[in-house]
């Protein structure tokens, strides 16, 4: 059959359970792009200098998320599996589902405790290393000062939620993520600004804002989880059970998935630190577009989920040549979504642009970035379903840890840092080659996915 055939799937239940899980994973991830959009507005209002500082210190708040989205990505992988194993082996499948949330929910906190020591004792450092203006270091350290906490929450309601999302549970995440925003939209408004007899804290508002929202969401997330919820069954005291029957097979499939994301997370703070002596321009006009790039791929992102659990819940059912039929449809949505995602970022980008406080110097230079990101979006929609999604579901951990990170490190980073300060090329083409990974890697998931290599075996716990 012709490939491109292959891209349609003729069940229709298939693209109706990709939208059930998709579209709340999506609008759930809008409202956290609408959070950190309005914290880049009202902070950007404050000044460039406060805007670029924010934007800096959440960069390497941004390590550990992605950390996090690793640690919980890669138990997602034996979680749907296990889920899916539920009616054939159902005691066999509970155990290793609660031992799998047991073991993720322990490298989170201990990586929360790593980074709030790290970012408590070196907070200038940790800013010097993104930029050598005294001003924006400045008030970065001060934004990592209310940011300590933070990491605790962050990570125990990031991975809970991908966890319940492996079993289908995708509304309670939603609409916690609507309080959260309502919170955090208030608590930004009356801390930046000293409204309500409150002080005006600015950039420091702007981080404790941040935590607010996040004790919110991580008291009513890990709640549920812990208290309430019957299909993972995972409850507190679980936290302390036996592991070592499962540690194995977490790290061959899970480890993978937390290593290769750790190291794109230096990558892309790599691309942050050229980005970030490019100078204050750049970096701003750089702020802006990540938040447009991110309203635009919001239903990527949800695909991309929805891609990892639905894979491994069918693999999970034992039904391979299904996976495997899945596995063109989702490219098939790959192609659209960059598609639309590409012209959604041409529409929207001027008045982007218009909403913040910046010179025309960097209002010139993030409509060079914004017409830039409209072609990377095409491949980088294909890319990501495939490798955050199916490839990933179906336990091709290692060899997407090889492909990411060699991609970034071997081709994008060094062309970025020519093109920069060798060549001296315009702001386009600079971020062309910075991302250049997503066009190649693309390339790669095409002949991977017609490779069917990428299905992998996975154990369960033994007692």
């Amino acid at each position: 059959m012709n490939i491109f055939n292959k891209l349609i799937v003729r069940d229709p239940s298939f693209y109706k359970k990709v939208l059930t899980l998709a579209m709340p994973i999506a609008l759930q991830s809008m409202i956290a792009i609408g959070v950190n959009m309005l914290d880049t507005i009202m902070v950007g209002s404050l000044g460039e200098a406060e805007l670029s500082a924010t934007s800096l210190a959440n960069s390497f708040i941004s390590i550990y998320h992605i950390f996090c989205m690793g640690i919980g990505m890669g138990a997602s992988v034996l979680i749907s599996r296990y889920w899916g194993m539920k009616s054939s082996e159902p005691e066999k499948a509970s155990l290793s589902l609660k031992k799998t949330v047991c073991i993720m929910l322990r490298i989170a906190l201990f990586l929360a405790l790593l980074f709030a020591i790290i970012t408590f004792f070196f907070p200038s450092l940790i800013m010097r290393s993104y930029t050598t203006d005294e001003k924006i270091i400045s008030f970065g350290a001060l934004y990592f000062k209310y940011s300590i906490i933070t990491y605790f929450f962050l990570g125990l309601s990031l991975v809970c939620t991908i966890a319940l999302r492996s079993v289908g549970q995708v509304k309670l995440p939603l609409y916690v993520s609507m309080g959260a925003f309502s919170i955090n939209l208030a608590a930004n408004y009356v801390l930046i600004f000293g409204k309500l007899g409150f002080p005006k804290m600015g950039v420091a508002g702007a981080a404790l804002a941040t935590l607010i929202s996040r004790i919110f969401e991580t008291a009513i997330i890990c709640g549920y989880l812990f208290f309430k919820d019957n299909k993972i069954g995972f409850r507190l005291k679980n936290l302390f059970m036996k592991t070592s029957d499962l540690i194995g097979e977490y790290i061959r499939i899970s480890i993978p998935v937390l290593v290769s994301d750790a190291i794109l997370a230096f990558g892309n703070n790599a691309v942050a630190m050229v980005i970030g002596r490019l100078g204050q321009t750049f970096v701003a006009a750089n702020a802006i577009t990540s938040v447009t790039q991110q309203v635009s791929s919001v239903v990527i992102q949800g695909v991309c989920q929805s891609g990892a659990i639905v894979t491994g819940q069918t693999l999970g059912e034992g039904d391979k040549e299904k996976t495997i039929t899945q596995g063109y449809g989702f490219l098939g949505l790959g192609f659209l979504l960059g598609i639309l995602a590409s012209l959604c970022i041409i529409i929207i980008s001027p008045f982007i642009i218009k909403s913040y406080n910046v010179t025309e110097t960097t209002a010139q230079t993030a409509h060079q970035l914004m017409n830039a990101i409209s072609i990377i979006i095409l491949f980088q929609a294909t890319n990501s379903i495939m490798t955050k999604g199916v490839l990933r579901g179906g336990g091709d951990t290692k060899m997407l840890m090889l492909a990411d990170n060699i991609f970034l490190w071997i081709l994008s980073i060094p062309l970025g840092i020519v093109a920069g300060f060798v060549f001296h090329l315009s702001p386009f083409w600079i971020y062309i080659c910075l991302k250049f990974d997503q066009i190649s890697k693309a390339v790669w998931c095409v002949l991977r996915l017609r490779s069917g290599k990428w299905i992998k075996k996975i154990n369960t716990a033994k007692n």
